[in-house]
């Protein structure tokens, strides 16, 4: 699913279908996940380990969010639609949208993408403050309340033990339940519904793992107010490293580097200089050389491999609960993904929703979550199996596509209509099948000049 063929959000679609729902997780899938739920539940309880911040800030349970994120143009259509003001406090707050057609520097297969015929707008800032503006978005909401510091110790059933009918929690010392007509997990990674699952007896999602053992480290130096532009250089078979930097809020550029398959990125900060200066983009090196840095130190993250949980497959699951965002499916980070695929997981919930009701809820979600994540999952992955040394599940026709994606990628260098094409698909807008397009297809396979 992509916005090529996804029904948009409407707010009016959805009636109400029941009084309380629960989201534990308080990132960016379960805030999204939020959002939907306000237009049919009269109450929505937001639950987190980590206390809610009032100011953009990264948080002791998603330590990722000190890293860069990219807002693909799937994410920033999506959450303008949830939240009218969106773009708005996020500028107010020194978010920037840059033309991703003119300010990025994007180098691939050796060389530099020309510039597209249109404009391409990209929202840039950091992940705390993207988190920040949907947070206050959704605190905003009637009827919606955020309760920081609170652990999930495992989900209510009915008697019949086929129902989720809440959750359990603890809180500065107390226990209580929280009863809800849905409960959704959006925990991310270290889920553990698969493990409630199986206490009482339901059956568990298979789980596909590809693991490309990404380590990447990250820091932030000064930027001109008037300097804007973006620069991108993934890891590219052989070329085991890649890096990139963004600018954000506070006249700042994020500078990341990555390594994958024992090529870790660096930890201190003559390693981190020494290799962003090894990137085949000059300017990331200097950056990190010659710019002030603004962190303190340098952050660093490792991420083993893509997981994908597949909820689709299963025949039996209990009513009253749904799991979205990365409890579902996480990917290489490189690729700048997730909160984009939140958001879409969140937009299959409103559709889920206003499709049935509460009946029957999860199939009807997890197929429409399936239909994004095999979009994406093939995309990331897909990419990751030119490295020989990444091992897991091959998506069927891997070598193949990315063959002819190699090529396109290489044409792109002096074709700005090819490197409209990809972008529009890495950016969540189109399918992959769009690049397979007879418009297309001429220009990647006309013979080398």
């Amino acid at each position: 699913m992509t916005l090529a063929n996804v029904t948009r959000y409407d707010r009016g679609r959805l009636d109400r279908v029941g009084d309380h729902a629960v989201v534990v997780g308080g990132s960016m899938a379960g805030l999204c996940a939020a959002r939907v739920l306000a237009d049919g539940f009269e109450r929505v309880t937001v639950l987190d380990r980590d206390p809610f911040p009032d100011e953009p800030t990264v948080r002791d349970g998603a330590p990722q969010t000190g890293h860069p994120h990219v807002m693909l143009e799937a994410g920033r259509l999506t959450l303008t639609d949830f939240f009218p003001g969106f773009e708005d406090d996020l500028f107010e707050a020194g978010g920037l949208c840059v033309d991703a057609g003119t300010e990025l520097q994007f180098y691939d297969r050796g060389g530099f993408l020309a510039e597209p015929p249109d404009e391409m707008p990209m929202y840039c800032a950091t992940r705390p403050l993207f988190e920040h503006v949907v947070r206050e978005q959704v605190r905003a909401l009637d009827g919606v309340d955020l309760q920081g510091g609170t652990q999930v110790t495992g989900y209510r059933f009915d008697d019949a033990g086929e129902s989720v009918t809440g959750v359990r929690v603890r809180a500065g010392g107390d226990e209580r339940t929280l009863a809800a007509d849905l409960v959704v997990d959006a925990t991310g990674r270290t889920s553990r519904t698969p493990r409630w699952l199986a206490d009482h007896g339901f059956p568990t999602p298979d789980v596909e793992e590809v693991h490309v053992d990404v380590t990447y480290s990250t820091i932030r130096v000064e930027r001109p107010p008037d300097d804007r532009r973006v620069f991108f250089a993934p890891p590219d078979a052989p070329r085991t490293r890649g890096g990139g930097a963004i600018p954000v809020e506070g006249d700042r550029w994020e500078v990341a580097v990555q390594g994958v398959h024992g090529d870790d990125a660096p930890a201190d900060r003559e390693g981190f200089v020494a290799f962003a200066e090894s990137l085949p983009v000059p300017e990331v090196g200097r950056l990190a050389r010659e710019r002030p840095w603004t962190s303190d130190g340098v952050h660093h993250y490792p991420f083993p491999c893509s997981r994908r949980r597949r909820y689709e497959h299963l025949d039996r699951f209990p009513e009253g609960l749904v799991v979205t965002g990365d409890a579902v499916a996480s990917f290489n980070p490189i690729y700048g993904q997730g909160m984009s695929v939140a958001a879409l997981d969140a937009l299959a919930l409103h559709h889920a929703l206003a499709e049935g009701g509460l009946d029957g809820i999860a199939p009807r979600f997890f197929d429409r979550v399936g239909e994004t994540v095999d979009i994406v999952w093939k995309l990331a992955v897909g990419r990751d199996f030119e490295f020989r040394e990444t091992e897991g599940p091959k998506p069927f026709g891997t070598d193949l596509f990315n063959r002819y994606v190699a090529r396109l990628s290489r044409k792109a260098h002096s074709d700005g209509v090819l490197t409209d094409a990809f972008a529009r698909v890495f950016r969540l807008e189109r399918p992959p099948t769009a690049l397979l397009r007879p418009a297309v297809a001429l220009r990647v396979l006309a013979p080398e000049i």
